[in-house]
C-alpha cells in the first residue's frame, strides 16, 4: 500500500505502540486535539474533504481502528475480544496518551462512531465532546432489525456470520463487493462523491485475506458482545453525559420514521444536531455542510 496517494499533505505520518499493537495516525493542524474515527469499508482517508478546515482550528489525530487501513491487526479469540468496541476505545485512549493528550474531542463515522460512543460510556473524563456520524446505537440496530432494516443494513448479519464464511466470499471478487456496497449506501447510488485516490486507499484492505478477517471480526463483536455491553448500560440507566452531536445523511443508513437525535436522546444528556443533504458517507458526499456542522459543535462554548 506504500504507492497509495497521499491525501494529507504536510500531516506527519505516526505508528503509535499499544497493548492492541501499533495503531496508524495521520497527525496535523493547530489547537486543540480532535481524535477523528472512520468507519467500516473506509480507513483515515475519509477525512480528508474535511481536514483541512478543522486542521485551521484543531489538531488533528486521524487514526485507523484495529485491524483496519495501516494500523496492525490484533490476533482475535473465540469471543472476538479485541474488535470488540470496549477494547478498541481503550486502545485509542492508549494510542491518544502515546501522542501527548490525555483529554481530547472526538468525532467518528460509522464503526468510528461506535467505538467513539463506547469511550465515552466507559472514559467520560477523557473527552470534552463527542461527535457521531450517521449511526444508531448497537442496540437499537439490532432490536430494529425488521425486513426493511434487516434489508438495508444485511451487512450486519453476513459479516458477523462464523469465519471463514463471509471472508471467502467477499475475496471472491473484494472490488465489486466494496464498489456495490460504497454506491448503495450514497444518495445518488454512485461512487461519484469519492475522490478516486482515495478509493484505492479503500479497496487495498479488500485484497488482503488478513484484513477481511479483522473487518468481520469487528461485527462479529457487534453482534455479541457490543450488543450485551451496550444492553447492560441501558438497563442500568447509563448515558453519555458530555456535549454531543448527532449527524445523519437524511438519506443514510441511520435515516429512520424516528430520527437518530431522538433515539439518541434516550441514552445521552446533552445531545443536539441534526440531517446533511447526503447517504451515508457524510464528508465525502457533502463535505462542506458536514465541516460546517462539526466546526460550529466543536468551536463553541460548553454551557
Amino acid at each position: 500500500m506504500t504507492d497509495l496517494a497521499d491525501l494529507f499533505p504536510g500531516y506527519a505520518s505516526e505508528w503509535v505502540n499499544t497493548s492492541a499493537r501499533r495503531i496508524f495516525a495521520r497527525v496535523g493542524g493547530k489547537g486543540p486535539p480532535l481524535l477523528l474515527l472512520h468507519g467500516f469499508s473506509e480507513t483515515h482517508v475519509m477525512w480528508h474533504k474535511v481536514a483541512p478546515q478543522l486542521a485551521e482550528r484543531f489538531t488533528l489525530i486521524i487514526a485507523d481502528l484495529p485491524g483496519y487501513g495501516w494500523s496492525d491487526m490484533p490476533e482475535s479469540d473465540p469471543d472476538h475480544t479485541p474488535y470488540t468496541k470496549r477494547a478498541m476505545a481503550r486502545t485509542m485512549i492508549e494510542a491518544m496518551e502515546q501522542l501527548g493528550y490525555v483529554h481530547f474531542a472526538l468525532a467518528g463515522h460509522d464503526r468510528g462512531g461506535r467505538v467513539a460512543y463506547r469511550l465515552a460510556l466507559d472514559h467520560p473524563g477523557r473527552l470534552s465532546k463527542l461527535a457521531v456520524l450517521d449511526i444508531l446505537p448497537t442496540y437499537d440496530y439490532w432490536q430494529r432489525m425488521d425486513r426493511t432494516f434487516a434489508l438495508k443494513i444485511y451487512h450486519w448479519a453476513f459479516l458477523a456470520q462464523p469465519a471463514p464464511l463471509p471472508e471467502k466470499l467477499i475475496l471472491g471478487h473484494p472490488d465489486f463487493y466494496l464498489t456495490q456496497k460504497m454506491a448503495s449506501w450514497t444518495k445518488s447510488k454512485t461512487l461519484d462523491a469519492f475522490d478516486p485516490r482515495a478509493m484505492q486507499h479503500y479497496l487495498a484492505p479488500f485484497h488482503d485475506p488478513s484484513r477481511v478477517h479483522a473487518m468481520c471480526e469487528d461485527y462479529r463483536a457487534g453482534a455479541h458482545a457490543d450488543y450485551d455491553i451496550d444492553k447492560a448500560d441501558r438497563d442500568a440507566g447509563k448515558k453519555i453525559t458530555i456535549p454531543m452531536l448527532v449527524l445523519w445523511g437524511d438519506a443514510g443508513i441511520a435515516a429512520a420514521p424516528a430520527t437518530p437525535l431522538d433515539t439518541w436522546k434516550d441514552s445521552a444528556t446533552q445531545a443536539s444536531g441534526g440531517p446533511i443533504d447526503s447517504g451515508h458517507f457524510l464528508t465525502e458526499e457533502n463535505p462542506d455542510a458536514t465541516v460546517k456542522a462539526l466546526l460550529s459543535f466543536f468551536t463553541a462554548s460548553s454551557s
